[in-house]
């Protein structure tokens, strides 16, 4: 029979192989590179990029060149692409069978977040982290505890402030932080931003759980705050999906369970 008369069949295929989902599941929980995946998987390296260069076609899954070395990549999953195409899915096996993407992105509900506190790091902890901190607490109306620190700290970048502005939040009063400031506080959950903070990521205290967000630095190619802005716009997006789910995936969890990975 062809998939065409059945619109989510090619989805049901991609995700039915159990290989190519044991990497969803492990991208879900933070961005990889290829020789992580093959450990977390327990598969030859040709057969695990194989799978992923399944994945990356189907646009469930991209790669970003790695900014501590340029020789490797970082593969993560499109979250919000995901929701979308298993709620088309859905629909195209009953109408009656509905999903929200955008619900999956939604704030944390009630008080079950109340204890839940978030590290984000990135080296200069002057956009990245503190922008990602910013829309944590935002977003969670304050029910998430969320800091931010860089390894090589320095002051606010204008962009930052401006694109928080237009969010509604005010990042002006941001005062950089070194992580090491940090190091003796306990935190639910610990996310690097940076491909180079990561590198250099202290063990915190309590065995928080660690994530990796491989997320470019919005200024690094230099030039006029004008001409990096978009950078910024698209930074700010991408961090907004991506707490989006964070908070959502967390928001049925007890009280006392610390946040987990998504």
């Amino acid at each position: 029979m062809a998939s065409g008369m059945y619109p989510g069949l090619p989805l049901v295929r991609l995700l039915a192989h159990p290989l190519r989902w044991r990497l969803l599941r492990e991208l879900a929980g933070s961005d990889l590179r290829v020789r992580e995946l093959v450990v977390l998987a327990g598969q030859p390296q040709n057969l695990v990029s194989y799978h992923l260069g399944v994945l990356r076609a189907s646009g469930l899954v991209a790669a970003r060149r790695s900014s501590f070395d340029g020789r490797d990549a970082y593969y993560h999953l499109d979250l919000a692409r995901c929701a979308g195409s298993l709620a088309a899915a859905v629909a195209a096996l009953h109408p009656g069978l509905r999903l929200d993407p955008a619900a999956a992105g939604t704030a944390m509900q009630g008080a079950a977040a109340a204890r839940c506190s978030v590290l984000f790091l990135c080296t200069g902890n002057s956009a990245r982290s503190p922008m990602a901190a910013a829309l944590a607490r935002a977003r969670s109306a304050g029910r998430v505890r969320a800091s931010s620190a860089g390894s090589h700290p320095k002051p606010v970048h204008p962009n930052a402030v401006r694109v928080m502005a237009e969010r509604g939040i005010d990042l002006a009063g941001h005062e950089p932080t070194h992580l090491s400031v940090l190091a003796a506080e306990r935190f639910d959950c610990v996310i690097t931003l940076c491909d180079r903070v990561r590198e250099v990521c202290p063990e915190f205290p309590g065995h928080p759980g660690y994530i990796h967000w491989s997320i470019p630095d919005p200024a690094a190619a230099g030039g006029p705050d004008e001409d990096t802005y978009p950078a910024f716009e698209q930074l700010a997006a991408e961090l907004d999906t991506r707490i989006g789910f964070l908070l959502a995936a967390n928001g049925a969890a007890p009280a006392q369970a610390p946040i987990q990975e998504v």
